[in-house]
């Protein structure tokens, strides 16, 4: 039994599947898809509800306070009408299609929560016929577990370009994190490799997801100013005429009534027994804002081009984060890399140090590259590879340096940078000292001195230097270059190649969530 996808290309969706079999499928299908942190959003769990999203983190990763949790991340279809020539799921490639039905991820989401093996719901999808009606079923899942379910955790969805801003704008309030794929760095390399998608159909929904957010916080600080005024009614403000413009545009619209929109949506929308939209105020837009992610090596951008894209996006749209995802070679296509080729693991790894000294330690995109040096040395970070070519401000004496010049000495972080104006108010530091701070003295011992000395002997020049760090970091290239076969997405379904079966007291602590 199936259903077929409406298009030029018409492809068999099956439907008869068990919902265990479109698991395994559409979890699958979900790992090439990598913006998937959370970040910003601490609500805390509440009576009548499941779950919360205090301090939430990265899918099989860490959260901002070191603990290791998930999200159930899945498409809700595998199905999709653009022919884009990297994707694994484009319409031309022969696979297994299916969907999930709102009720079904419903279903997956709370089992697997009250089982303890999820924090939060990541929800990306193939476009099922048109954009809108597929933003239109993700609103229907998102409601349903918000409001049917009571569901408080965290969610992450994708947001689909050339859907109804309308839906994007309901969808934003009852999701934590929304994210847009820029898919390709550059407009030349969409139009080469996904010509049915242009730059201007994705930036469209992002800049209304920013504008959203922003208008979002300026309403919630404007109700916070006025706590004390008469017209609060059981915690809830009423909107007035003179409210709207601090409202987001969707809410404006005449489709938001009390026929037409859910009573007591996630998003805090209810009605008053004469009509009137009431507004909770701590009711939010996208709490912990928007990302996005670019595929690295399916076209020939430079570093620089990257980089560049990715730090304008930072300024443009407030984005919380840009994520880099290494291209896989599935799809045998003359305009991409030849099917066996790795993926480039440590030219993916180099970017996100480089993001990293973007957002937290003051660089820029044309300090870290240029057109003349396009792209980063892979033998070494992106950090040590900025101060081999600046050794004219090396080496910093950390007993009189400012927090700036600390930042970018290799090897020292924010924290540790921190800790050091500290404790130097207190007394002299040794190289003792620094390394309780969190130095990384093997980089750092190259770039500081302490109380006038060098960590240790040697000749301060740009190849002499550039040879012992390369040495420092082969170890970690190694495990990047080398061991691509342990970097993967854990499965929902891995048994770590046990051999011993499970027996009844297993079975029953796996149903009640002990296991």
């Amino acid at each position: 039994m199936g259903i077929t996808l409406k298009g030029e290309i018409g492809m068999l969706i099956q439907e008869s599947l068990t919902l265990q079999q479109k698991l395994e499928i559409l979890s699958d299908a979900a790992k090439y898809d990598v913006a998937c942190t959370s970040s910003g959003v601490d609500r805390k769990g509440k009576a009548n509800t499941m779950g919360n999203a205090a301090s939430c983190g990265i899918c099989h990763s860490f959260s901002a306070d070191g603990r290791c949790i998930s999200l159930l991340k899945i498409l809700m279809t595998n199905a999709c009408i653009y022919d884009c020539r990297y994707c694994i799921n484009r319409v031309s490639n022969d696979t297994l299609r299916t969907f999930f039905t709102p009720e079904e991820i419903c279903t997956l989401t709370m089992e697997f929560y009250r089982r303890n093996y999820i924090e939060g719901l990541f929800l990306s999808s193939g476009i099922l016929n048109t954009p809108n009606e597929t933003m239109e079923k993700i609103y229907q899942t998102l409601w349903q577990l918000r409001e049917v379910h009571r569901f408080w955790g965290y969610i992450h969805v994708k947001a689909i370009p050339g859907a109804d801003p309308e839906l994007i704008e309901r969808v934003g309030h009852l999701a934590d994190r929304m994210s847009i794929n820029l898919e390709l760095p550059t407009s030349q390399g969409l139009k080469t490799l996904a010509p049915a998608k242009t730059r201007s159909r994705i930036l469209t929904p992002m800049r209304q997801i920013q504008k959203g957010i922003s208008e979002n916080k300026q309403y919630l600080s404007e109700r916070k100013k006025s706590r004390s005024s008469p017209s609060l009614i059981t915690g809830k403000q009423v909107i007035t005429p003179d409210d709207s413009e601090f409202l987001p545009t969707a809410l404006n619209s005449q489709a938001l009534k009390p026929d037409s929109a859910p009573a007591n949506d996630f998003a805090s929308l209810t009605f008053d027994p004469s009509g009137a939209l009431k507004y909770e105020e701590n009711s939010k837009f996208v709490p912990a804002g928007q990302s996005t992610q670019m595929i690295i090596g399916a076209t020939q951008e430079t570093d620089h081009q990257i980089l560049s894209v990715t730090e304008a996006l930072y300024h443009n749209f407030d984005l919380k984060r840009v994520f880099f995802s290494a291209y896989t070679a599935l799809n045998d296509d003359s305009h991409l890399p030849a099917l066996g080729t790795p993926p480039p693991l440590l030219r993916e790894h180099r970017l996100y140090q480089a993001d990293w000294l973007l957002r937290f330690y003051g660089f820029t995109a044309s300090e870290l590259l240029s057109e003349e040096k396009p792209n980063f040395n892979p033998l070494i970070d992106p950090k040590c590879d900025w101060a081999l070519r600046n050794l004219d401000i090396f080496p910093v004496e950390v007993a009189r340096a400012d927090y700036s010049t600390l930042l970018r000495v290799p090897g020292i972080g924010v924290k540790s940078a921190r800790r050091i104006l500290t404790a130097r108010r207190y007394g002299k530091l040794d190289f003792q000292a620094l390394k309780k701070f969190g130095v990384v003295l093997k980089r750092a011992g190259y770039f500081i001195t302490c109380q006038g000395k060098m960590y240790r002997p040697l000749r301060f020049e740009e190849d002499f230097l550039t040879r012992e760090l390369v040495a420092d970091d082969k170890k970690k290239r190694y495990e990047l270059e080398d061991t691509q076969g342990s970097y993967r997405q854990l499965s929902l379904f891995d048994d770590f190649h046990l051999n011993e079966q499970p027996d009844s007291s297993d079975l029953f602590k796996s149903l009640s969530g002990q296991l």
